[in-house]
């Protein structure tokens, strides 16, 4: 992210909006000197504020009438107070946002039936995308614009105003006008971003241009000047209207399962992607021509579920994509730091939500740095501080004595076999005494090898001991056979030379580890041998490169025997695409029992992978020829017989495994490492927090601006860090007192943080009415000009960073529709339905005066039909998506875009003051 640039981009445009305001203020103000036409009797006063009101926290300011002197001065403190207020409200609402962050965020485990029968288990969100888009994240967006609605009716008696209704429409055209326009300009050279979700897009957009026409029908139509229930009711009922055919366009739900919609696999992702299109003869899948009419329930639900597992799966194979593209680009790299990188790219270039990208701007804003690189850097710290405290293991304060290795093998004729026996841990210093003792298995003592026992003594320093079993030779064929050696009394030379059972000491000081019983097989000498593989199936891991497979030589191993090998194919291909094709001969020496076959396997790092193939030895054969002769037809001598029968049962055969099965399995290490690291790009964790302590610590700190793309040394804080931080620190300590995210799964924060911001935005309320009341402004004109305004800077620059980073345009252009969309349905439904049915409770009707309210409304619909419309337009080939393009086109769209925001404010605050007839 371009994190500098925002602030300078975003500062440039706020001082050039400033000055439009102060230049509109101006022009309003010298319309109460200019003449007026005849006021027509559908419009209110044309005369600005003079005589403040009470508000519904802050008092008058008395005196009433101060002088010019006195009125600038207050101008100032209203003006400045108010820009205050909108900081807090904006750090309250980055605490709001990570709750609904947090909230959306939740996840379940659900199981997914593949085509093929097999399931499996994986994680999903609770929320789905486009409902908590139009729901919780708009209600974060543009919470200070419905609290003040609402509470500005509720506080002054249930009378309608203008700021809450104006803020609203002001606040719309804001965000179509300028935050849309500013995102066609921002977008890098020679790029575009599409919507990606088009029908909820056409939704949404249709809903916020129909939601102001469905305001101006219920202000000047169906009850002019006034509000009845039935109107404030259904206003409010859209609400969850607008959501459910949102949900039912991304779900596609009722007739958008009928549309025609063509089928293709992305080459890049192998994603099956849909897009409507024209009426066709029917779908190609899998070479078959299949209508979409025609397709019976279960083969459409077949369809979705194959699709929605796709979807699934698309997030593993992005973070496989990175592992992949970062191992390439820093081979130097260890797994550890590889996993970092991948970490902060996922985060930084994963689609991202409203709610992330507000908090990202104005924590930015306000000095606190870049949440992502330090969530990254914290987790480094962690990782690093882990591995400390597991390399520093605890000194063992008692000596263990084991042997090591506890398996052992030997050919009958080796003459002996050599045990060894260790020491480890505890006092060095002390002298060791450990009794052992063989014991018979399937060889005998006396027969097979020779009875052994007595006494190793392990004096001060050392620490390795070795003892001997003697093995009996002779020519008798046989088994191979093994027996067992075992420590026991265990005692430790004290001081005064006096030996001491470990159970008599205060604690033990030393003891019997593991294991503590030595096997020993003796392998037969006198047969060429029996080869086979140690099991009939293996399980290999893909990340392996290189698997060993034992071939043994058991019952014998006299003479040199040759035994071929060669793979064969099964589910995995050889020839280099699952593994290399491998054969030859394996050539074992007289006494040699083992051997080594080694195959190549290709690591494709698959995220789930069953593949198997197959190593197969063929008939062994002696070299030595002799102990294989044939003997010559005729009459053997009893004696030539005995040693013809004796060869026969020399020679080498195949045992019981002559062929393994070889299944190649996904890399557990790189499957846990991607399940790890999509848990952790849960952009939750980047921006909830855990505790108090780590609230206050985040308020009290400052933080560099750092850009997404610099990867060099941590920066220092700039000046401008360290003045946002300390004008922003007040607001930052006490709402570091809201409870953290993780309390109840974000929802103790989401409520106190909305109470809050209620209380701040009826501040904000009663300063902007003061304040135009002192310079004389009315406060729909306040409202349109500045309040819309302070509401929208953050949004701003939400924005403007979502363009830049995200790859498609829904986080910047399609939340902007939805979320003026809800600001009617929730911010006026909400507010008159309260007021229209106290007042039909009272037996009066719910007043509100169409006036400036409905020309603005007006006003923005024809806009914004016309913007909407220039955005469709931009979607044509020759510009290729709604935001960026070609720098002519950019510029123009842009430009008009501003155009339309300089029009609506300056007619606005033109009718208001009856230089232009309303209605």
């Amino acid at each position: 992210m371009e994190g500098s640039g925002t602030v300078k981009l975003g500062s440039t445009a706020c001082l050039w909006l400033g000055l439009v305001s102060v230049a509109v203020s101006f022009l309003s103000t010298e319309a109460r000197t200019t003449p007026s036409p005849p006021l027509s009797p559908r419009n209110a006063t044309c005369e600005g504020n003079s005589k403040c009101q009470t508000g519904i926290i802050l008092p008058i300011w008395y005196p009433e009438d101060p002088s010019m002197g006195d009125k600038i001065a207050r101008v100032i403190v209203y003006f400045v107070a108010m820009i205050y207020m909108f900081l807090g409200v904006s750090i309250i609402a980055d605490r709001f946002m990570a709750a609904i962050e947090v909230i959306t965020s939740q996840e379940k485990e659900i199981v997914i039936k593949r085509p093929n029968g097999e399931t499996s288990t994986t994680t999903i969100r609770v929320w789905n995308e486009t409902v908590s888009n139009l729901t919780l994240m708009a209600l974060g967006s543009s919470a200070p614009e419905i609290m003040l609605s609402v509470i500005e009716v509720c506080g002054h008696g249930f009378e309608a105003g203008e700021l809450g209704p104006s803020t609203i429409v002001g606040s719309a055209a804001f965000n179509m006008f300028v935050i849309i326009g500013l995102c066609v300009s921002v977008i890098p050279q020679g790029e575009v971003r599409k919507v990606k979700h088009l029908r909820v897009f056409f939704v949404t957009a249709g809903w916020s241009i129909f939601a102001y026409v469905w305001l101006y029908m219920i202000l000047a139509v169906f009850s002019p000047d006034e509000v009845e229930v039935w109107e404030g009711l259904v206003t409010l009922a859209f609400f969850p209207i607008c959501v459910i055919l949102a949900w039912v366009a991304d779900r596609r739900l009722l007739f958008y399962k009928y549309m025609h919609k063509k089928y293709r696999t992305d080459k890049h992702r192998g994603v099956i992607i849909e897009t409507e299109t024209e009426r066709s003869k029917g779908i190609e899948m899998d070479g078959k021509m299949v209508n979409s009419h025609f397709m019976d329930g279960s083969a459409a639900s077949n369809l979705m579920g194959l699709i929605e597992s796709k979807e699934v799966d698309e997030s593993r194979r992005d973070m496989i994509r990175i592992l992949k593209d970062l191992k390439q680009k820093h081979p130097e790299k260890d797994l550890d730091q590889l996993v970092e990188m991948a970490n902060y790219y996922a985060l930084s270039h994963q689609q991202k939500s409203r709610a992330f990208y507000r908090i990202q701007a104005t924590r930015m804003m306000t000095g606190a740095g870049n949440i992502l690189k330090k969530h990254v850097a914290e987790q480094a710290k962690k990782s690093a501080s882990v591995q400390e405290v597991h390399v520093d293991e605890p000194e063992e304060y008692v000596s263990r004595i084991a042997f090591e290795p506890a398996v052992y093998q030997c050919l009958e004729n080796c003459g002996a076999a050599i045990l060894t026996i260790t020491r480890k841990g505890g006092d060095i210093n002390k002298t060791i005494y450990v009794d052992y003792k063989t014991e018979d298995g399937s060889a005998n003592a006396g027969a097979d090898y020779e009875f052994s026992e007595g006494t190793v003594v392990f004096k001060p320093g050392e620490m390795v001991k070795e003892i001997s079993v003697g093995i009996i030779d002779d020519d008798i064929f046989e088994e191979d056979e093994h027996f067992f050696v075992r420590l026991s009394n265990l005692r430790v030379l004290d001081t005064e030379d006096e030996f001491l059972s470990p159970n008599s000491l205060p604690y033990p000081k030393a003891m019997l580890g593991f294991p503590t019983v030595a096997t020993v097989t003796i392998l037969d000498d006198d047969h060429s041998g029996i080869f086979t593989f140690e099991s009939g199936l293996m399980h290999v891991s893909e990340s392996v490169c290189i698997m060993e497979v034992k071939v043994l030589r058991t019952s014998g191993a006299r003479g040199t025997v040759i035994v071929p090998y060669r793979t064969v194919e099964g589910l995995a291909k050889g020839g280099g695409e699952d593994f290399e094709d491998t054969y030859g001969e394996l050539e074992f020496k007289n006494d040699e029992t083992c051997k080594v076959i080694h195959v190549k396997v290709i690591d494709d790092e698959e995220y789930e992978k069953n593949k198997n193939f197959y190593l197969e030895l063929a008939e062994p054969r002696m070299v030595d020829m002799s102990l294989q002769k044939d003997v010559p037809d005729r009459k053997l001598s009893t004696d030539e017989e005995e040693a013809k029968r004796i060869a026969e049962m020399g020679k080498p055969v195949l045992g019981e495994h002559p062929k393994v099965e070889i299944i190649i399995e996904e890399s557990y290490e790189f499957k846990s490492t991607v399940d790890k690291l999509i848990k952790k790009t849960n952009l939750a964790l980047v921006v909830g927090t855990n505790s108090w302590r780590e609230q206050f610590l985040e308020a009290i700190t400052v933080s560099a601006d750092e850009d997404e793309d610099d990867a060099g040394e941590e920066r220092l804080p700039s000046c401008f860090d360290y003045v946002m931080h300390f004008l922003t620190v007040f607001w930052k300590v006490l709402f570091a007192c809201v409870p953290p995210t993780d309390y109840l799964n974000g929802w103790a924060c989401f409520l106190i943080s909305i109470v809050i911001i209620g209380v701040l935005t009826a501040i904000i309320g009663d300063l902007a009415s003061h304040f135009g009341c002192t310079i004389g402004l009315k406060d729909s004109v306040t409202a349109v000009v500045f309040v819309a305004l302070g509401t929208s800077v953050p949004d701003t620059f939400a924005s403007k960073v979502a363009a830049v980073q995200d790859t498609y345009a829904d986080a910047s252009i399609g939340n902007v529709t939805g979320s003026n969309a809800v600001n009617v349905f929730l911010g006026i439904g909400m507010a008159w339905s309260v007021a229209a049915i106290y007042w039909r409770v009272q037996g009066k009707p719910f007043r509100v005066q169409a006036g400036s309210l409905a020309f603005s409304v007006t006003l923005f619909t024809i806009f914004a039909f016309l913007a909407v419309s220039v955005l469709l337009y931009r979607r044509r080939a020759h510009i290729g998506g709604e935001l960026g393009g070609p720098r002519g086109h950019r510029l123009a769209t842009s430009a008009f875009f501003f155009s339309l925001w300089f029009l609506y404010i300056l007619f606005s605050s033109l009718e208001a003051y009856c230089h232009i007839e309303g209605f």
